[in-house]
């Protein structure tokens, strides 16, 4: 007799522990303010407002007390653990979290805290164009401008665009596939910016879904102001 196939269930790791040297701030980017709130409230309301997450682990700083001011933090579906010194470590805090909650086959969307702007679109897309894949994907947008190979600054070959993308969060992966990649990617010295890498690296293939809206990145001063821009124009 065949077992029952068990409908996944759905998780979100947010690493948080990173400092934002590149704001030029003495203050975690996560923890500027956007529009009233600060740029995780932003993140992680958006993050609540999909009722299939059943839990939000966001990674922050041992040594972080921010987050113990904003109320949004204190939802019954986050919890809270210690990040690492890399986002890979904060990602697999999370993971290491969730091994008394999910299944193998459940899945696993890991978003920056600096992406506000993410559209719920966009998450439900990404769910389910992804929802039969045996490993699971990334948002990313195709790239469009023209992309220069160069050595020092003199110019070497012109890249074929046509195949490259731009990778953006949340990435999606199944829960045991995912813990095993990271863990033996990090165990091996691995560079591993994001966990696509780590999928690609442990020899699986992961799909792209198309990003439709905006999902900037908040890296540099210039880029709260574009962010304050989007979510004003998305209001």
């Amino acid at each position: 007799m065949t077992a029952p196939k068990t409908t996944p269930r759905f998780f979100v790791v947010v690493p948080a522990a990173g400092v934002g040297k590149r704001m030029g701030s003495d203050m975690p980017k996560q923890y500027l303010p956007l529009l009233g709130k600060t740029v995780i409230e932003r993140t992680i309301a958006t993050l609540l407002a999909e009722p299939l997450f059943e839990r939000i682990i966001i990674a922050t700083r041992a040594d972080d007390t921010r987050w113990q001011s904003l109320d949004l933090l204190h939802d019954t579906r986050i919890d809270i653990v210690d990040g690492g010194v890399e986002r890979c470590h904060s990602v697999l805090n999370g993971l290491k979290h969730l091994s008394s909650l999910a299944n193998k086959n459940d899945w696993v969307l890991v978003h920056d805290v600096a992406r506000p702007c993410i559209a719920t679109s966009d998450i439900q897309r990404l769910i389910t164009e992804l929802s039969d894949h045996p490993v699971g994907g990334i948002l990313a947008v195709p790239v469009s401008d023209t992309v220069k190979q160069v050595d020092g600054k003199a110019i070497t070959g012109t890249v074929d665009r046509s195949l490259l993308w731009r990778a953006q969060t949340p990435q999606m992966f199944r829960y045991q596939l995912l813990l095993e990649s990271l863990s033996s990617g990090i165990e091996r010295g691995l560079s591993l910016t994001d966990e696509a890498s780590a999928i690609e690296l442990a020899g699986h293939q992961a799909e792209v879904v198309e990003a439709m809206s905006v999902n900037l990145k908040i890296t540099r001063p210039e880029d709260l102001a574009l962010a304050e821009h989007y979510l004003t124009k998305e209001s």
